[in-house]
């Protein structure tokens, strides 16, 4: 079999969760990030987005309502990533969470990106974080990226407020 090379314009389209409480989740992450609610379906399932997207976020307790969250230390999803097109819109997403005392699990700077860490309330991660343009990311000598994980400037990502 010939070697395949995804096509470039290849984006992830949506992250479906299963959660233990639909109206918890709807207000962390309607509520507190800001996605819109697209539809409903029934009583056990949401769909979110930004923009009017059909949906980035699907939400269900077909199988988890009052659920446990998963173990740590399991396979499993790590986190959700969700960029954000401007440093200023991570700033004004890290102002809103930190006016609601809501706690972070992580912040970084890893050179092509900023990024702030948190758990949903069912203790999914997550990750918000924006891209350097492309001619800033850091290069290794070989032209490779240079990614890294350094400590975020949080008073420099506010004061873009």
């Amino acid at each position: 079999m010939e070697p395949y090379t995804i096509p470039a314009a290849t984006r992830i389209g949506h992250i479906h969760l299963k959660v233990s409480d639909l109206q918890r989740s709807l207000d962390f992450y309607q509520g507190l990030l800001g996605f819109e609610l697209v539809t409903m379906y029934g009583q056990d399932a949401a769909f979110i987005s930004a923009g009017g997207y059909h949906h980035h976020i699907g939400l269900n307790t077909w199988q988890s309502k009052g659920g446990k969250p998963a173990p740590k230390n399991n396979a499993g999803l790590f986190h959700t990533a969700i960029l954000l097109p401007t440093r200023r819109d991570l700033a004004v997403l890290l102002q809103r969470l930190i006016d609601a005392k809501y706690p972070l699990t992580g912040a970084a700077d890893h050179g092509v990106s900023e990024a702030i860490y948190l758990d949903d309330p069912d203790e999914n991660g997550v990750e918000l974080y924006w891209d350097r343009p492309r001619e800033d990311w850091p290069k290794n000598p070989d032209g490779s990226i240079h990614m890294y994980t350094r400590q975020l400037d949080i008073n420099g990502l506010l004061a873009e407020i």
